[in-house]
């Protein structure tokens, strides 16, 4: 009898192309943090590209405010301070470097953070693509943030040697910089406004930008202390009672100047004990608020 041999056919298995991080073996947070330093290196790029685009954004308003309430009205004899003299235009130009400043960086949260996260919950989906990162859907939320805080320190450090310079002959802008409560004050009042602008961009749709702007931007300006300290309030009352002064203290924009006036200026302000917990408290709450609309319309 023939011996018969079988030969088993010959089998070719493809390999499929594993995880990346996987064969470097990098562990789930790992990976997180890679994505999350690749997508805050994206952003940082396309702002270099961009630049033209983010310098007169950031530039032209503070630079108008002061060009015209520092420059133009003294110069024309119609400055600002209470009808005495140099001495209280100088005073008010103390106040208002400050409140440029705490604007400028409110101003580049939203334009930053909330503008983008409108058209890319909208008419471009860009959003889609970053959800698609290996780290969790909050992670891309914080990251805009930073993003976002970031470009509010920078705008802070072009906008300050504008403020502080472009004013009258006859105007002396007292300064006086204390450095703890401005490195406190920086990343606390950039991670807030970052942290707002992603609560408005996540509750707002594109057919209802104006209105973010002309019902609570415009007003969170003009009663956020940028032209005035809070202290001043006081003798604006009804029946005994500083209306206004308290009315303000809801604004999360007045503990921003504040805070401004009291690192950089010997300017009469708010007490610290007071403008460091709300601030802090305000960061938590908007940042609450913008990881739960951002997982909202990214899951939805």
């Amino acid at each position: 009898m023939a011996a018969t041999s079988q030969v088993a056919p010959a089998t070719t298995t493809a390999s499929l192309p594993g995880y990346k991080g996987a064969e470097l073996g990098r562990s789930t947070a790992q990976a997180s943090r890679s994505a999350f330093g690749g997508l805050l290196l994206r952003d940082l790029t396309v702002l270099k590209k961009n630049l033209k685009e983010f310098l007169p954004r950031t530039i032209l308003q503070p630079f108008l405010l002061v060009f015209v309430f520092l420059y133009v009205f003294p110069t024309i004899g119609q400055g600002i301070g209470s009808g005495r003299g140099a001495a209280g235009e100088s005073a008010f130009a103390t106040v208002l470097i400050a409140g440029v400043v705490g604007l400028s960086i409110m101003f580049q949260g939203i334009q930053a953070v909330a503008l983008p996260m409108v058209q890319e919950f909208g008419y471009t989906r860009e959003i889609e693509d970053r959800v698609m990162a290996p780290l969790p859907v909050s992670f891309v939320a914080l990251e805009k943030i930073a993003s976002g805080a970031l470009q509010g320190l920078l705008a802070a450090l072009i906008v300050f040697p504008i403020a502080s310079f472009v004013h009258s002959k006859d105007i002396h802008v007292h300064l006086s910089v204390h450095w703890l409560q401005l490195l406190i004050m920086i990343p606390l009042a950039c991670i807030m406004c970052s942290s707002l602008g992603m609560t408005f961009g996540t509750r707002f749709d594109p057919r209802t930008v104006p209105m973010l702007f002309g019902v609570i931007v415009i007003p969170m300006t003009f009663l956020g202390g940028t032209y005035y300290a809070w202290t001043a309030l006081s003798p604006v009352k009804l029946a005994g009672w500083s209306w206004l002064q308290t009315l303000v203290l809801v604004n999360p924009l007045i503990y921003v100047t504040e805070g401004f006036r009291a690192a950089l200026t010997p300017a009469h302000h708010m007490h610290l004990y007071v403008i460091y917990p709300v601030l802090l408290a305000f960061s938590a709450l908007f940042l609450w608020q913008g990881l739960i609309g951002f997982r909202r319309r990214v899951l939805s």
